[in-house]
């Protein structure tokens, strides 16, 4: 499995908490469970305050895994997908 940290933005007027029915479907999306059940597990996932910015850091086979799972945060606004590595392996390389 690589690892991924994955970025989704989308505006404020346009922000899918003001929608019930579409938040609680993303919240689906980010529940580790249901990830785990399509090849993409969730390390961690945070919002950043105020800016509408969701960041998660996945696991899956590959970036084509994780952008087919996370595809209805990409209609929402954007969605980057960028191949990462944990810091122990970035010294151990000797750089990013």
């Amino acid at each position: 499995m690589a690892l991924f940290v994955t970025e989704h933005r989308h505006e404020g007027e346009t922000c899918p908490a003001r929608d019930p029915h579409l938040a609680a479907g993303l919240l689906q999306i980010v529940n580790p469970e249901n990830a785990k059940k399509h090849g993409v597990a969730i390390r961690a996932e945070a919002v950043a305050s105020g800016r509408h910015h969701l960041y998660l850091i996945v696991e899956a086979s590959d970036a084509a895994a994780v952008r087919t799972y996370f595809a209805p945060f990409g209609q929402l606004g954007t969605l980057e997908v960028t191949p990462a590595s944990a810091c122990e392996e970035v010294v151990h390389r000797g750089a990013c």
